[in-house]
């Protein structure tokens, strides 16, 4: 679920409908990261750097495991957006979530690599969902034995999305998603809560001005949990649909 008008509001101003505007993207590949390794630092590929790192217990064995978010530093994939209303150096660079999980006799398996979730970055008009000191910050978590993602968004409207993903019989499965929205011309802010494993779901309208929002809750159908390639993309993906 990516809001068009975000983007469109913040783009008018230099996009001008000109073709010219539009950045030219280097096409990318993703390399194959390493089954096991030694240390965390084994799973980086060359021509990659740690972006976040967290550590905790996700599959349950009382040890901690590590989720990453690994990117790519290729200088072709940093582009000048000077002379077309954009930044100087906007990082096209992708990203890769990955999980390893800490194996008893030493070392990681690997447990997750995902290029899909934290899509790369290729629209100079919007925020880097992932931007840890964007207006609507994202970030990557561990909490409880889970893997939480938040991505951010801030345009006409901003706000941001949770999901929460648990593993389970070899898979990380979507459990939990929360999302804010705010229109900030009108400050009405949107709220959707969703618990997959109990099938409820809350949404709520309301002002920044107060606190009266009105809730209503759903019962959403019986659905296998979808895993996270299933996803795809976390800024498109419709978590609740009407």
């Amino acid at each position: 679920m990516r809001f068009a008008v975000a983007t469109f509001l913040l783009s008018l101003c230099w996009a001008c409908g000109s073709a010219a505007a539009e950045p030219a993207i280097p096409a990318v590949s993703y390399p194959a990261l390493a089954r096991h390794a030694r240390s965390v630092e084994g799973f980086v590929p060359m021509e990659w750097r740690i972006e976040l790192k967290q550590t905790g217990d996700l599959n349950g064995d009382g040890r901690d495991d590590v989720a990453m978010v690994l990117r790519a530093i290729d200088e072709r994939n940093v582009i000048d957006m000077r002379g077309q209303g954009g930044p100087e150096n906007y990082d096209t660079n992708p990203r890769i979530l990955m999980v390893a999980f800490a194996n008893a006799a030493g070392g990681y398996d690997l447990a997750l690599e995902n290029h899909t979730l934290i899509a790369r970055t290729t629209e100079p008009s919007a925020q880097d969902s992932l931007d840890p000191n964007g207006v609507q910050a994202g970030g990557v978590e561990i909490k409880n034995g889970t893997l939480q993602v938040t991505l951010g968004y801030f345009g006409g409207n901003m706000g941001h999305f949770t999901y929460t993903f648990r593993f389970e019989k070899s898979e990380f499965k979507l459990i939990g998603y929360d999302g804010v929205d705010v229109e900030r011309s009108k400050g009405v802010m949107s709220q959707v809560s969703i618990n997959y494993s109990t099938r409820r779901m809350s949404r709520s309208v309301g002002s920044i001005s107060d606190d009266k929002d009105k809730v209503i809750w759903t019962k959403l159908p019986l659905k296998p949990l979808l895993t996270m390639p299933q996803l795809g993309d976390g800024m498109e993906f419709n978590a609740a649909p009407k």
